[in-house]
């Protein structure tokens, strides 16, 4: 067995690493900054607090914010307003069930604590809906619902169809003239700051859409008694098309782009493919489209890499699909493999006390 020669970290160019002390940190950029030196996930957060600084700092750097998961049911929705409000966003993508959460919120609706004591067949039937230990009322969607109806019946139907966006831009306003409570869409519309759907059908938005052409259906026919496939032939007037191609334009607008991923899921891929759409486009269609490509990523997502899953597809692996810039060119990426809920607050905390003190 050869015989080792022991080095000196230092004089290899190796980062030291220090013991956090909480004595010493008097802020929560402070504590970030610390748990930079630390290890695991804990240096993790820290790197990702620098480079999200750094993203948000970025003038010429659109950033794209991806969320899935009940961020608003647990409560986490007006952190995203207040990315929204400060500029430090340039467009959301979202899932649906997570917007319409946050919608019965806006709308002055209160979400509440589940009763680990009530089964879910009481739940059932007194109208809860439980998501993990808390719960929707069913009679707060059906609010919702009737917002939907009215905006489907009173705003003009754009000539190619609704996109999830347009129709997040024109609840946005209406929460903005109603002076509502803080909410995603109100400070999407108010800040210009698109929102998209990708999933739409998966979500109570997309079910109220969708039963509401069915309630037209029934209205023209003037009976109740259709058949299902008499019920669905009234198809409502939307075009998921259209979110794609208003995303790969207005991500082409900025000279650099940046991707901040709470959770995975549709929004997490649907968002990074624009890269590969266009390469492909040019190729198959001869076109010279600039392909965008992610220079900063921070993600924070429980998943970890080996269950296959595409919300625990790792920065590295979206460089091999031309959808993210190669660290080796300037890439710069932290994922921090954590529940948001527990680590979005300190991480959005430290970062805006850092950019409050730079201004």
């Amino acid at each position: 067995m050869p015989s080792r020669k022991l080095h000196d970290g230092r004089q290899d160019g190796l980062t030291p690493l220090a013991s956090l002390s909480l004595d010493s940190t008097r802020s929560f950029s402070d504590l970030l900054n610390a748990m930079a030196r630390t290890a695991f996930s804990g240096r993790s957060l820290g790197e990702a607090a620098d480079i999200l600084t750094d993203m948000f700092a970025d003038t010429d750097c659109g950033v794209v914010l991806t969320v899935s998961g009940a961020m608003t049911v647990a409560k986490q929705g007006r952190i995203i307003c207040d990315l929204i409000d400060r500029g430090c966003v340039q467009a959301v993508v979202a899932t649906g069930a997570l917007i319409a959460h946050g919608l019965t919120e806006s709308i002055g609706r209160i979400h509440y604590r589940a009763d680990p004591n009530h089964s879910d067949e009481e739940l059932y039937a007194k109208g809860y809906n439980r998501i993990y230990d808390t719960l929707e009322l069913e009679a707060s969607l059906n609010d919702l619902s009737t917002m939907v109806e009215q905006i489907l019946s009173e705003e003009p139907c754009p000539d190619s169809g609704w996109s999830s966006a347009e129709f997040c831009r024109v609840v946005g306003r209406r929460l903005a003239d109603a002076e509502s409570e803080p909410g995603i869409l109100r400070s999407a519309w108010k800040q210009n700051v698109p929102v998209y759907i990708p999933a739409f059908t998966d979500s109570e938005l997309g079910l109220d859409v969708a039963t509401w052409a069915i309630c037209q259906a029934v209205r023209q026919a003037g009976r109740q008694d259709l058949s299902l496939a008499d019920a669905f032939r009234r198809v409502p007037p939307f075009n998921p098309f259209l979110d794609l191609s208003d995303y790969a334009q207005h991500v082409s607008r900025f000279s650099r782009l940046g991707i901040f991923t709470i959770g995975g899921g549709v929004p997490r891929n649907w968002a990074q493919q624009v890269g590969p759409f266009l390469d492909v486009a040019n190729e198959r269609a001869g076109t010279s489209f600039d392909v965008p490509q992610f220079r900063y990523g921070v993600r924070i997502c429980p998943e970890p890499v080996h269950w296959g899953g595409l919300s625990g597809c790792t920065y590295s692996e979206g460089v091999s699909w031309g959808k993210f810039v190669s660290p080796a060119d300037g890439g710069r990426f932290a994922e921090v493999y954590a529940d948001a809920t527990l680590v979005l607050p300190l991480l959005v905390k430290g970062v805006f006390e850092r950019l409050d003190g730079a201004a």
